[in-house]
């Protein structure tokens, strides 16, 4: 059953940009790209940096902390087979809503 949560305003994360935001008592980055919004987990999986601060570029997003790049429509990184967890994410009525699993 999905659990759909109300994380920001359309407008806290115009396109190019990420957003963090705390969901189910997890960090949770969401991206406003070209295809729309993506949500993954929040912290990178190299040593917990905060992927959800760091630049996106298309849909690679690059921890600001030691420059691993994840697509953030997958949440694959971009050399090996380690990935983020990826979660869904809808807007309704201007607000930005991520399905994350409660705990």
């Amino acid at each position: 059953m999905p659990n759909w949560i109300d994380v920001a305003a359309e407008a806290d994360c115009p396109a190019g940009q990420a957003l963090e935001v705390v969901a189910a008592k997890r960090m949770v980055a969401i991206y406003h790209t070209e295809k729309g919004f993506f949500a993954t987990d929040g912290m990178c999986a190299h040593q917990g940096g905060p992927v959800g601060q760091g630049e996106l570029c298309g849909n690679i997003v690059t921890c600001p902390w030691h420059g691993w790049q994840y697509d953030v429509t997958t949440g694959k990184h971009q050399l090996s087979s380690i990935h983020l967890d990826c979660f869904p994410v809808k807007v309704e009525a201007g607000r930005i809503l991520v399905d994350v699993p409660a705990e």
